[in-house]
């Protein structure tokens, strides 16, 4: 499949997956997120202050000079892979994946030294720096802090009685175990047996800890999560600059088309119609002659030769309006033009268009559209040799889809220049897609996506 247009958007990631609550899956995803805190955040956190700090130490050091700049990029380049490697370790925490952020953002030409500075004039480089410098050390410390005595509590309390003998010295229960019982119980004599109530104490201690460990895991998870989104991930901004790249791209690609299509036109008005006007204005003037002479046989046959080319510059400047914008479409919709060009097609053509799509569209959107039907049919029965095809248009959610299929040869490619090409562009003007399936023997599918409009 060769797909010839696409939206304009930006490091498309796996949408958010939703975390779903409850203490069971507290508890699943609790071995995943105590490896990242425990073993894995503390060691990139160090690992990535250090290298970054001793790059842009360099870096600083060496501003007075022309290799300083350069330098400092590379620090801000360093920043930015510690920054995704934060972004992968989190994959396998149950937090939803953290967007990437535009990376791109900042470039000006495409001169080397552009190229070299760009990470200068991009913030999210900044705010990596900023996080591996940090950030990113003081939120792994303390919440490896936090979880590692979490997780010895919520262990070595409920099996105190176990490893307790194996450690202890005997007058550190005798000390604080007196203490703890007459506070907590009041008179209650704890000297029978100290080992006893400590176990019991260290007990109900761990499983306090034990049954918040996997919620205690989740928040600290969280916590780098948040830092993480705030100063490696994605912002609103990027969201806004990729929109509007995308509303520049299609707006110059529909520019582009309709430029190809007033030139396809032109060209289409000379070799077709214009031609047989010429050859009618030659008739007719052989026809006046002939008639100044007398030769009735020569003017009826001239006159019928010229009936027929005013017929056949007719019939062609029909064809040229209805590949534009019919009538029909303006008064009826999308749904009724697109049936009449089935039925006026060489082919023999299936069509299937939904009621709702005629509303889910914009006047622009259903002319464009069935301009590209009709150029798919007509491109089907002049160069693939075709018998057969099907249109069928639905309306799926948020998008209308345009599936055109031809029992032709196959083998449809897209040209600088071809008319499949100015299709790309001209559904790319609507920030859609086209799509093109079309193996060498056919069957050749052709499926163009746009948002909904209306």
């Amino acid at each position: 499949m060769t797909t010839v247009a696409r939206r304009l958007d930006t490091h498309p990631e796996a949408p958010p997956v939703a975390r779903r609550p409850g203490y069971g899956r507290a508890w699943a995803a609790a071995p995943a997120n105590a490896l990242y805190l425990v073993l894995l955040a503390v060691p990139l956190a160090i690992v990535a202050m250090a290298v970054t700090w001793l790059v842009f130490g360099v870096g600083l050091g060496t501003l007075v000079l022309v290799i300083g700049l350069p330098v400092l990029a590379g620090a801000l380049q360093v920043a930015r892979g510690f920054a995704e490697a934060e972004r992968a370790l989190l994959r396998m925490t149950d937090l939803p994946p953290i967007a990437a952020p535009d990376w791109r953002r900042g470039a000006r030409g495409d001169g080397r030294w552009a190229r070299l500075t760009q990470p200068l004039r991009n913030g999210h480089y900044w705010t990596a720096l900023l996080s591996a410098l940090l950030v990113r050390p003081i939120v792994a410390i303390v919440a490896f802090a936090f979880a590692t005595i979490w997780i010895i509590l919520a262990l070595g309390g409920p099996t105190y009685w176990y490893w307790s003998p194996f450690t202890r010295n005997g007058s550190a229960e005798e000390i604080w175990v007196p203490w703890a019982v007459q506070h907590l119980f009041g008179g209650i004599d704890p000297d029978p047996d100290p080992h006893l109530w400590a176990s019991m104490l260290y007990l109900a201690v761990g499983i306090v800890f034990l049954g918040t460990l996997p919620l205690v895991l989740r928040g600290l998870v969280a916590m780098h999560g948040a830092v993480a989104s705030a100063l490696v991930g994605r912002w609103e901004s990027d969201d806004l600059a990729a929109e509007v790249a995308g509303l520049d791209a299609s707006r110059g690609a529909a520019v582009q088309a309709e430029d190809e299509g007033l030139r396809k036109l032109e060209r289409d008005l000379h070799d077709g119609p214009q031609q047989r006007l010429v050859r009618l204005q030659m008739d007719l003037a052989a026809l006046e002659r002939r008639a100044a002479e007398g030769d009735a046989a020569a003017v009826a046959a001239l006159a019928a030769e010229s009936r027929g080319h005013a017929q056949a510059a007719l019939d062609e400047l029909r064809a040229l309006a209805g590949g534009v914008a019919p009538p029909l479409l303006q008064d009826r919709g999308i749904a009724e033009a697109i049936t009449a060009l089935a039925a006026a097609s060489p082919l023999v053509v299936e069509a299937s268009v939904a009621p709702e799509v005629t509303a889910s569209l914009s006047p622009e959107a259903a002319r464009n559209l069935y301009f590209v039907v009709a150029e798919l049919l007509t491109n089907a029965a002049k160069h693939a040799a075709a018998l057969s095809a099907s249109v069928v248009v639905v309306r799926s959610g948020a998008e209308v889809r345009v599936t055109v299929t031809d029992d032709g040869r196959g083998g449809a490619e897209p040209r600088p220049g071809g008319g499949l090409e100015g299709l790309a562009r001209r559904v790319q003007g609507l920030r859609g897609t086209l799509q093109i399936d079309s193996p060498h023997g056919g069957p050749t599918v052709v499926t163009a996506v746009v948002p909904v409009s209306a």
